[in-house]
């Protein structure tokens, strides 16, 4: 068994059926092709049906499943609304919601109008809000389980320049995972997150780090093991969390990024920087001291 191998065992999500937006492309398509061949239902949103109805063919093709692509944008809550009807009317159930859906600028913050940071903070903190509130009263008027599953950011605790509203929204979002887990547990309802270090994929990090910024930045030098995420190590962790096999996990933020915010953290981490000769001068001289 490798780190680029499916996790869950044959049909452990077999019944359930899962909304995941932003689930059309990147991550969010690794995590919902996944689900589908685990058993599971899927319905995916985002604004691009074109690009939803495309998705959904390639994941029945690869996994046999079945998938229901539904236009929608997080910031409208009525149009979240029609998603679960919409989904509860082809499926009958929701079992659980993965609020993956985002969006980010890297800029000096001061460089932003109102309207940049307003589209962050609305994608982000409003359309993940905006989902669990819905699910969360359907799932209490029918006193049915249910799970939740925020995609946040290691920055959403330590703050980050250059990402100053995808920071605020993100913290948002964690405070609402942790808050809801204590509120609706009693609902049989959980609320979990993951952190996610680099995860490289074709739309976001050519947005986000064009042209030969991405080499210059490459996010494989910040992190430990020296390497960035496969997505299916991804998938592996958020199909556990949305499974009956995390029944125990509420309340919970799973990092995973082989180490790159605590490499950060640490103040002296950048030390890793110094050559073994210059140690060996350092050894030497504190010995002579001796």
């Amino acid at each position: 068994m490798i780190h680029t191998e499916g996790m869950l065992k044959d049909g452990a999500l077999k019944g359930k059926t899962y909304i995941v937006t932003g689930g059309g492309t990147g991550l969010g398509k690794a995590m919902g092709t996944y689900f589908l061949k685990l058993g599971a239902n899927l319905v995916i949103t985002s604004r691009k049906l074109e690009v939803l109805q495309q998705t959904a063919s390639e994941m029945e093709r690869e996994t046999g499943g079945k998938v229901l692509a539904v236009a929608c944008d997080v910031r409208d809550y009525e149009q979240v609304e029609a998603v679960i009807k919409a989904t509860e009317e082809c499926f009958g159930q929701i079992d659980g919601v993965l609020n993956n859906a985002a969006g980010n600028f890297i800029s000096p913050t001061e460089r932003l109008s109102n309207r940049a940071f307003d589209t962050v903070v609305d994608i982000v903190l409003k359309g993940s809000y905006n989902f669990t509130l819905a699910a969360g009263k359907n799932w209490i008027e029918k006193k049915q389980r249910g799970v939740f599953l925020n995609i946040v950011t290691t920055y959403a605790w330590t703050g980050s320049g250059y990402v100053v509203p995808s920071a605020a929204a993100k913290a948002g979002v964690l405070a609402m995972t942790r808050s809801l887990a204590v509120e609706w547990a009693k609902y049989g309802i959980r609320s979990n997150a993951i952190a996610p270090g680099p995860f490289p994929t074709e739309g976001a990090w050519s947005r986000l780090l064009p042209g030969d910024l991405v080499k210059k930045f490459d996010p494989a030098k910040k992190v430990p093991v020296k390497r960035v995420g496969e997505h299916q190590e991804l998938a592996n962790l958020a199909a556990y969390l949305m499974s009956d096999f995390a029944a125990y996990v509420n309340g919970e933020v799973v990092t995973i990024d082989g180490g790159e915010w605590l490499q950060g953290a640490g103040e002296f981490n950048n030390l890793d920087a110094i050559p073994n000769e210059m140690w060996d001068m350092l050894e030497a001289s504190r010995g002579k001291k001796q």
